[in-house]
């Protein structure tokens, strides 16, 4: 297990006890990989994505017509396209 790792996980749980709210640690590679297979499960329930990077937001829109929302500060970013610009005939 990577100490970095390790360090990171436990100031999440830490964040989350401030807020009384239990955390789950996946580090070792057998959970790891359970968790990673359920996520890959879930992503494949996706029928529609809204990027928000501005307040760092990526909602999802599930076939049963639930939503879900991650916060992250890279992921809007990187499922976001680049504005393009077309010029029009005038």
């Amino acid at each position: 297990m990577d100490t970095k790792t390790a360090l990171q996980a436990e100031r999440v749980v830490a964040l989350e006890a401030e807020l009384e709210s239990a955390g789950e640690v996946s580090l070792a590679e057998a959970a790891l990989a359970q968790s990673r297979a359920d996520l890959h499960d879930w992503v494949e329930t996706v029928v529609g994505i809204v990027c928000s990077p501005g307040v760092g937001r990526v909602s999802l829109i599930h076939k049963d017509g639930s939503q879900s929302s991650i916060a992250s500060s890279r992921l809007p970013f990187l499922l976001s396209r680049p504005a393009q610009f077309e010029r029009g005939g005038d």
